[in-house]
């Protein structure tokens, strides 16, 4: 893991850090000052973490949103990423359920829960739990709820990382 520092650390985010901190992606998301939010940013940059622990942790937020998924091919995508990323499938494989999956998006009728398993999988950023919980807010009185549920899928998330980088 590499070694963070404020110099490298975008000013937004540093500002919840203590003069001359340093530490590492586990350090960051230790730290109880600073908004979960701010944490993943920075932590799930891709030179900071490697490229198996991102796309592993991508895999584990599109699984949160895997009982909304209507098509085996979105599922199979998922499973196809974690057996690349653990050195079982070739990178031809894992293309191949990219684009089945994407096919899945675009031909199944109300395929919110699909994008957001395919988007969760393309990335770390976990847009899973955010769109699925956004297409089940069906009026501006969810927002508050939205938010809340946004906020804990992000502890969540900090959670995991902490258990996959430990």
């Amino acid at each position: 893991m590499k070694t963070l520092t404020i110099a490298n650390i975008n000013t937004i985010v540093a500002a919840y850090l203590p003069a001359n901190w340093s530490g590492t992606a586990l350090d960051m998301l230790r730290l109880e000052t600073m908004p979960t939010e701010f944490q993943l940013w920075v932590v799930l940059q891709p030179e900071i973490l490697d490229e198996k622990t991102l796309r592993l942790f991508a895999v584990w937020c599109a699984r949160s949103a895997q009982h909304l998924m209507k098509d085996p091919r979105s599922i199979e995508a998922i499973d196809v990423a974690e057996k690349f990323a653990n050195g079982n499938a070739t990178g031809k494989e894992l293309e191949s359920a990219r684009m089945e999956a994407w096919e899945t998006m675009i031909t199944v009728a109300g395929a919110q829960a699909t994008l957001a398993a395919v988007e969760a999988a393309w990335s770390a950023v976990a847009l899973a739990a955010h769109v699925a919980a956004w297409s089940a807010t069906e009026s501006s009185a969810d927002t508050v709820a939205f938010g809340a549920a946004r906020k804990q899928f992000r502890k969540e998330q900090v959670a995991q990382l902490i258990k996959m980088l430990s």
